[in-house]
C-alpha cells in the first residue's frame, strides 16, 4: 500500500516510525514532514489549507490511505472534501471535528448528555466578559473559543488576571474570537484519556500524563508540550468504567444523533476529582507529545488498525501494547513559548548511539542539504520505554546531554509526581529487607 501522513510536527514522525514497520506498506509520502520523516518517508512541500494541490498530489501518486495528524485540516473539513473524491482517509469529519474546533459545541453536548464537565459561561463579547469577573469567585479559567494550538487557556487568580486574559482573546491572539468561554477551576489532577472509533465501536488507545507548563515544578506559561508519561498513574478499573461511560459512550452517541459518525482518533482531556472525571476538552487527534510517547508501546500493526477504523470493522482488531513504562522530554527552542530563534544548526543527532528502546522523534525541524536546522518552537522529543519511569527520564536526559544543543532548552522534571512516588515506594521497600 501506498501511505500519505498530514503534518510536520513530532506526532507525524511517531506515526510514520510506527507505520514504516508494517510489511504492507510499500512507500510513504509526507505533507510536509520534517527532518525526522525524510529518512522514512518522502516529504512534500504543500501548503496544508490548499485542498485541491493536496487531493491531486494523491491521486497523481495512487496514496492508498491518508492519516490527518494536526487538527487544523480536520476543523477545516479536509476529510470531507477528499472523501468526495473517494479518497481513504483516517479522520473525523468537519462535524466531529468541532468538538476541538469549537469548545461550546462541546460544552453544549456536555450540558445535552449530562457529561460532567465544570460550570461555565459563555460570552460574546468583551464588556459582557468583564462585567462578570467583576463578582467572579475566584480562580477562574478562561478559554478562547477557537482553535489555540494548546495555548488558549488562562487560568484567572483575580480580576486584574481576568481582564487581561480577555484582552488578549478578544484582540486576536488565537485568531479572530467572536466568543469565549469563563469556567469554574476545578481542582484534581488531569489526564489525557485516548480512544480509537469507527463511529460505532470503539478501543482504548492508552492515556498519558502531559506536562503543559513551559517550567519545571509546572510553572509559567502553556505550551503545547513539554513532555509526557505513559501510562497516567491516576488509572484505574472503577476510574476508566466511569470515564467509558459518562464521557466517552454519550459522545459518540451525540456525534451520531447529529447525523454523523465519529472515526478516528479522540482525546479526553480529563480532571481526576476523588476518582471521578470530568471532561476539560476534547482533541480530535492524537496528543502531542503523547503519541510520540503512547505509540512506541504498540505491538499491534498500527496500519491494520487505521484501515480497520476506516472500513467500520474495528470491532475485530485485538490491539496489544507493550507493558513498559515511556516517557517523553521535549526539547524546545531557548525562548519558547514566546520569541525564539529558528534555523538554528543542530549538530551530534546522528551520532547519539541510541538503545533499542530509545527514540528521537523530530518536530520543528527541516533538513538542507545533510544538516539539520530549527524550525518551530518545540524541536525534538526524545523518548524511552523502560520498567520504571526513573530510569526513563534518565536515558532521556542522557541523551539530551549528549546531543548537546546550546540553544535548546527542556524541562528535567517530567514524570516528577510519579517518579517521586516510585522512588519513596522503591526505599519503603529496602527498608523492609
Amino acid at each position: 500500500m501506498i501511505v500519505g501522513i498530514i503534518g510536520s510536527g513530532g506526532r507525524e514522525h511517531a506515526i510514520c516510525e510506527t507505520l514504516k514497520k508494517s510489511k504492507k506498506i510499500k512507500e510513504l509520502y509526507c505533507f510536509p514532514g520534517n527532518a525526522g520523516t525524510a529518512r522514512i518517508a518522502k516529504n512534500i512541500d504543500i501548503d496544508l489549507k490548499d485542498f485541491e494541490e493536496i487531493k491531486n498530489f494523491i491521486l497523481k501518486n495512487k496514496i492508498d490511505l491518508v492519516i490527518v495528524g494536526p487538527e487544523k485540516p480536520l476543523v477545516d473539513g479536509i476529510v470531507d472534501y477528499l472523501e468526495r473524491f473517494k479518497i481513504k482517509v483516517f479522520g473525523p469529519n468537519k462535524v466531529a471535528s468541532q468538538l476541538e474546533g469549537s469548545k461550546i459545541f462541546t460544552k453544549e453536548i456536555c450540558k445535552k448528555y449530562n457529561i460532567p464537565t465544570a460550570n461555565f459561561g459563555i460570552f460574546k463579547d468583551r464588556e459582557m466578559s468583564k462585567n462578570f469577573l467583576k463578582s467572579a469567585n475566584y480562580p477562574v479559567v478562561i478559554k478562547a473559543d477557537n482553535l489555540a494550538s494548546g495555548k488558549g487557556v488562562y487560568i484567572c487568580d483575580n480580576k486584574a488576571q481576568g481582564n487581561s486574559a480577555v484582552d488578549e482573546i478578544f484582540n486576536g491572539k488565537f485568531g479572530k474570537a467572536e466568543n469565549l468561554l469563563i469556567e469554574e477551576f476545578l481542582i484534581g489532577e488531569e489526564m489525557s484519556f485516548f480512544i480509537l472509533t469507527d463511529g460505532v465501536s470503539f478501543k482504548n488507545f492508552g492515556t498519558a500524563q502531559d506536562h503543559k507548563r513551559v517550567l519545571e515544578g509546572d510553572k509559567g506559561k502553556n505550551t503545547g508540550g513539554m513532555g509526557a508519561y505513559s501510562p497516567s498513574r491516576l488509572l484505574n478499573e472503577e476510574l476508566e468504567k466511569k470515564i467509558i461511560n459518562k464521557i466517552i459512550k454519550p459522545t459518540i452517541r451525540a456525534i451520531n444523533d447529529l447525523g454523523t459518525k465519529y472515526k478516528g482518533f479522540l482525546y479526553a482531556g480529563l480532571m481526576i476529582t476523588n476518582n471521578e472525571p470530568h471532561l476539560i476538552e476534547y482533541n480530535v487527534r492524537m496528543g502531542d507529545p503523547e503519541c510520540q510517547t503512547i505509540l512506541p508501546k504498540l505491538n499491534t500493526d498500527l496500519l491494520e488498525i487505521f484501515l480497520a477504523c476506516c472500513e467500520n470493522r474495528l470491532d475485530k482488531i485485538q490491539i496489544e501494547w507493550n507493558d513498559k513504562k515511556s516517557l517523553c522530554i521535549v526539547l524546545c527552542s531557548k525562548g519558547y513559548p514566546d520569541n525564539f530563534k529558528k534555523d538554528i544548526e543542530i549538530n551530534n543527532i546522528e551520532k547519539i548511539n541510541l538503545k533499542k528502546d530509545n527514540f528521537i522523534f523530530h518536530a520543528g525541524t527541516y533538513k538542507d542539504g545533510e544538516k539539520i536546522f530549527s524550525k518551530g518552537g518545540r524541536v525534538l522529543n526524545f523518548v524511552s520505554l523502560c520498567d520504571n519511569f526513573s530510569k526513563a527520564r534518565k536515558e532521556n536526559i542522557q541523551n539530551l546531554l549528549n546531543l548537546n544543543w546550546s540553544e535548546g532548552y527542556y524541562r528535567k522534571d517530567i514524570g516528577f509526581k510519579v517518579i517521586e512516588k516510585w522512588e519513596l515506594y522503591r526505599v519503603s521497600l529496602r527498608e523492609k529487607e
